[in-house]
């Protein structure tokens, strides 16, 4: 229960009468979002992270709210070397924080025997599910809530992203807190507080997945224009309901 005798917001508790977060402050709200989210649900709250320029900002304000925050980013086995390379840079500068890199049951070696080699080529959607989908079903499993670095500006499917949601997908709670952040909000906060970022984003990548399924912008109007170029794929399947 919570302060007042208030029932726990719970997938299974759900009932869209939301907390109201002011985001017309600096943050935008996000420092709001997060002091409530780890007030209510504490250790069952768990920050999937990717680790790009967005993560950088969120892993930043996680710090400042909770600073042994439990953090996991799904290692596909897939990934640039320079998000590994930002990873290491933000244990450095967070100690406290607990980051953890989940992989899959499956090795690559694996999936090339079971499926295909390549999969990613043969069928991509199979491949996130076993790379990304699962692990983080693996991860959230037994606790009631998880936060997320999505933007309504980063696409059409996200533009109608609340704070806090209730996701279909994982059967759990949502938390967003950079909604209201746009693409120049972001980098202004990165720059200001000299956070460590993935050096791709240099190079034309706004939106940075796994290597194979991932290349430079081709649209600077669409900054997810870069992954899985060439197919209709739009999400890795961790985000389609949202």
């Amino acid at each position: 229960m919570l302060k007042g005798g208030s029932k726990l917001l719970t997938y299974a508790t759900w009932n869209e009468k939301l907390p109201d977060f002011n985001h017309e402050n600096p943050t935008k709200g996000a420092l709001d979002v997060l002091e409530w989210a780890y007030g209510t649900y504490g250790e069952d709250l768990v920050y999937a992270c990717s680790f790009g320029i967005e993560g950088s900002v969120l892993v930043d304000l996680v710090s400042q709210v909770k600073p042994d925050a439990q953090i996991v980013f799904l290692d596909t086995n897939l990934h640039f070397q320079e998000t590994y390379d930002v990873i290491e840079a933000a244990k450095k500068r967070y100690p406290s924080l607990r980051i953890k890199l989940k992989t899959p049951a499956l090795t690559l070696e694996e999936q090339a025997k079971k499926h295909s080699d390549g999969l990613w080529n043969v069928d991509s959607n199979l491949c996130c599910t076993i790379r990304k989908v699962i692990p983080l079903e693996e991860e959230l499993k037994g606790v009631k809530a998880w936060l997320s670095g999505l933007r309504k500006e980063q696409s059409a499917a996200r533009s109608n992203t609340d704070f806090v949601n209730r996701d279909e997908r994982f059967k759990s709670i949502k938390v967003c807190p950079l909604i209201h952040w746009t693409w120049k909000d972001i980098w202004r906060y990165a720059h200001k507080h000299d956070l460590p970022y993935n050096k791709l984003h240099d190079n034309g990548y706004p939106s940075i997945g796994c290597a194979p399924c991932t290349q430079a912008a081709i649209n600077a109007d669409d900054l997810r224009s870069g992954r899985w170029s060439g197919t209709e794929k739009l999400e890795c399947g961790l985000h389609e309901t949202t």
